[in-house]
C-alpha cells in the first residue's frame, strides 16, 4: 500500500499570495479602507479564488485586513483617536513586559538581543525597511516572552494586529529606523543590567516616540488613518 504524502506544491500558494498582497498593502497600492475583490485578485495572481481566499484569511490573522458582514474584506483602518488610545495601552503593556524581562534575562537572551540589534543596524544601513520591521517584531516579541506573562503577550499581540499597517509605514524613513533602534539599545541596556524601573521607563518612552514619529509622517494624518467605517 502506497503511503500518501503532503508534498502538494499548491499547499504553500496561499502564503506566497499573502506575502505578495502584504507587500502591495505596505507599498500603498491597497490603502486603508480599500476592498479586496477575490475575483479580481485571482485574475491578477493567475490562480483560482480558493488560494486567494486562504491568503486573505492569513492577512486577517495578522490584522492587516478585516471582514465586514455582507460587504466583503477591507484593508484595516484605524481612526486617529483609536490609534492614540492603542499606543497608550501598548506603552503600558510593553513597559510591564520590559520590567519583568529584567528579572529573567540570561546570557543566552543577551546574545539573542545583541544579534537582533546588530541585524537591525545593518538593515538601517541598507535602508531595508521590510527587514528592519520583521527584526523589530522579533525584538519586541523576545521582551514579551521574557516577561513570562502569557496574558500580557496575548494582549500586546492584539494591539500589534490593530496597528500593523501603520507601524510598518513608520520605517519607510531611514532616520526613523535609526532612532527606533537607538531606543531599542537603551531598553536592552536597562534589561541586561536588571534595572527594572529604567527598563519600564525606556520601553514606555519607545512606544510613545513611535507614536509621535507616526503622526509626524504626514501633514495630513487623517489621510493615513481614515476615520470612516470600513467600506464607506
Amino acid at each position: 500500500m502506497t503511503q500518501r504524502t503532503n508534498s502538494n506544491p499548491d499547499q504553500g500558494l496561499p502564503r506566497i499570495i499573502a506575502d505578495q498582497l502584504k507587500q502591495l498593502i505596505y507599498a500603498g497600492e491597497f490603502k486603508a479602507g480599500d476592498r479586496l475583490n477575490e475575483a479580481a485578485l485571482a485574475l491578477r495572481m493567475g490562480t483560482s479564488r480558493g488560494p486567494i481566499r486562504e491568503a486573505i484569511r492569513i492577512l486577517a490573522g495578522i490584522g492587516l485586513v478585516t471582514a465586514v458582514m455582507n460587504r466583503g474584506v477591507f484593508v484595516r483602518q484605524v481612526s486617529i483617536r483609536e490609534m492614540l488610545e492603542i499606543y497608550d495601552l501598548r506603552a503600558l503593556v510593553f513597559g510591564f513586559a520590559a520590567e519583568r524581562a529584567a528579572e529573567h534575562i540570561t546570557d543566552d537572551h543577551r546574545r539573542q538581543f545583541e544579534f537582533l540589534l546588530d541585524q537591525m543596524d545593518l538593515a538601517c544601513q541598507a535602508e531595508n525597511s521590510d527587514l528592519y520591521y520583521n527584526l523589530n517584531l522579533e525584538f519586541h516579541a523576545l521582551i514579551l516572552t521574557l516577561s513570562n506573562s502569557q496574558r500580557a503577550h496575548r494582549v500586546y499581540d492584539d494591539y500589534v494586529k490593530e496597528l500593523h499597517l501603520f507601524r510598518r509605514l513608520n520605517f519607510n524613513t531611514p532616520g526613523n529606523m535609526r532612532r527606533s533602534n537607538a531606543e531599542h539599545r537603551r531598553i536592552y541596556d536597562a534589561i541586561s543590567k536588571g534595572a527594572k524601573a529604567k527598563a519600564k521607563a525606556q520601553a514606555e518612552d519607545h512606544i510613545h516616540a513611535g507614536r509621535q514619529r507616526l503622526l509626524a509622517m504626514t501633514d495630513d494624518p487623517i489621510g493615513v488613518f481614515r476615520q470612516s467605517n470600513p467600506g464607506t
